[in-house]
């Protein structure tokens, strides 16, 4: 039986509770990652797990070491379709 690397797992956003424990791996907690950043709410960087925010989605992801796109592929899955909507010949 082969079990899945959230970290590897290209369809889906990582789980809540994987993101917290990729944090911890690296030493750091939402809290002192927040704090270390110069938010004044400790729980700031909280936001960016439950919606999408470019740059605390980067903070985090950087914090882990991979892109945010690895992290939330669904809230980057249209970036570049949606940048050229409104483009006519």
């Amino acid at each position: 039986m082969t079990q899945k690397n959230p970290q590897t797992h290209q369809d889906h956003d990582w789980h809540r509770a994987d993101i917290v424990a990729a944090l911890h791996k690296r030493g750091w907690s939402l809290r002192g990652l927040s704090k270390h950043h110069g938010y004044k709410t400790p729980t700031a960087l909280n936001n960016a797990l439950d919606r999408k925010w470019p740059k605390g989605q980067l903070i985090i992801a950087q914090a882990i070491g991979v892109a945010p796109q690895i992290i939330w592929p669904s809230r980057y899955q249209n970036d570049f379709n949606d940048s050229f909507v409104h483009v006519h010949k």
